[in-house]
């Protein structure tokens, strides 16, 4: 059931031609570039705060380690957006992997993280991972909404769980996607390419 998806890919959005290619080394500085341009507080939907060089330069190297994909959202030379699948194949949840995703302001709302999340969702089903999560702070109802629509629901809120740069604490709510249930419902119905991209 998995397929592999071939990158870069260019899609149509309300923001323009987007190019979705996968982050390497090459794109450090673009990558830090867009994080620095970032609301703060969108960055607590990260577990590290990527506009920091150190961070960044960390990211990387898991990157090219194998241990995490990450898709990068460019218009016109800018990275505009980046969707993360983490996975652990050594742990005891190797069949579960977390997207993170951020998009810039500029583009909010134009179908970018609609088509961003989409990509991420489809790495995820390319690599035969059965659940997936995804964790923002509560007050992101735009982000909420977005993974709500392709099929993720609420099911944990951890309290005071980050602290932002001002050490005021915020709420995380988790979302998660059970891809093999969904997946078996479809086949079941005779729609089993239905979930696939």
């Amino acid at each position: 059931m998995s397929e592999t998806r071939s990158y870069p890919r260019h899609v149509k959005t309300d923001a323009g031609d987007i190019e979705f290619r996968m982050m390497g080394r090459a794109d450090e500085a673009a990558v830090l570039a867009f994080a620095q341009n970032l609301p703060t507080h969108d960055l607590l939907f990260l577990p590290r705060n990527i506009s920091q060089p150190k961070v960044l330069s960390a990211w990387v190297n898991e990157i090219e380690r194998g241990q995490i994909v990450s898709l990068l959202a460019v218009r016109g030379g800018s990275v505009v957006g980046c969707g993360t699948l983490v996975r652990d194949p050594h742990s005891w949840s190797p069949h579960v992997g977390e997207i993170r995703m951020v998009v810039s302001l500029d583009v909010r709302g134009q179908g970018v993280g609609r088509a961003l999340s989409q990509e991420t969702f489809a790495l995820a089903l390319g690599a035969g991972l059965e659940k997936l999560s995804v964790q923002m702070t509560v007050d992101q109802q735009a982000a909420i909404a977005l993974f709500e629509s392709i099929g993720f629901r609420a099911e944990a809120l951890l309290r005071d769980h980050v602290r932002d740069v001002d050490g005021k604490k915020h709420d995380i709510v988790v979302l998660g996607h059970n891809v093999a249930q969904v997946r078996a419902q479809l086949e079941a119905y005779g729609l089993p390419g239905a979930v696939q991209h």
